[in-house]
């Protein structure tokens, strides 16, 4: 029998205390450590106070085509994929700094976040199963993420070419173009 390192086990409870502060969902600490459920379960009511959300996690790939969520799944996408490029970190750690980052983003732009790190989460494995690929706008040059298919030559993302409505009123975040 193989006896756990204690080092481990600590580094696993870290970054799952880590992944609830965020707010993650149960199902990504069961994926994404080797602690049994009954422990995260534990952790996760002494964490956060309350049981896990129950539910499946969010699956459809949709939600991340939409105007505003693509932004912020591309600022989200554009920061992990920088940080695996210039990081030797394990893929989790990738996600959870990259999420941080962009928590820092939105808060200092005076934005709303709209990805949780659940879906941030999802969103890279979307990316490594290639359900979504990132494609370059022909007129930012910016990266943005879409589906795999995407004829990117003529690619035009939604900063460069907003939607009708896009950003009237609160309720749709009025953001500001300048």
């Amino acid at each position: 029998m193989r006896s756990k390192s204690l080092l481990t086990e600590v580094k696993q409870i870290d970054r799952a205390i880590t992944l609830i502060n965020l707010g993650a969902r149960l199902q990504v600490l069961e994926s994404e450590t080797d602690l049994s459920y009954e422990r995260l379960l534990r952790l996760y009511k002494e964490v956060a106070g309350k049981s896990p959300s129950k539910g499946q996690l969010p699956f459809s790939t949709d939600w991340f085509m939409t105007w505003q969520p693509n932004i912020h799944a591309s600022l989200f996408l554009n920061i992990h994929e920088y940080l695996n490029k210039v990081s030797e970190m394990d893929e989790i750690d990738a996600v959870i700094k990259a999420y941080q980052l962009y928590l820092e983003q939105t808060e200092t732009q005076g934005l709303e976040p709209l990805l949780s790190v659940t879906r941030a989460w999802r969103l890279v494995k979307f990316i490594d199963n290639g359900m979504l690929t990132m494609t370059k706008c022909s007129k930012c040059s910016g990266h943005f993420v879409t589906h795999p298919h995407e004829i990117g030559r003529n690619f035009v993302c939604g900063l460069c070419n907003p939607p009708a409505r896009a950003g009237k009123g609160k309720a749709a975040g009025a953001l500001q173009l300048h």
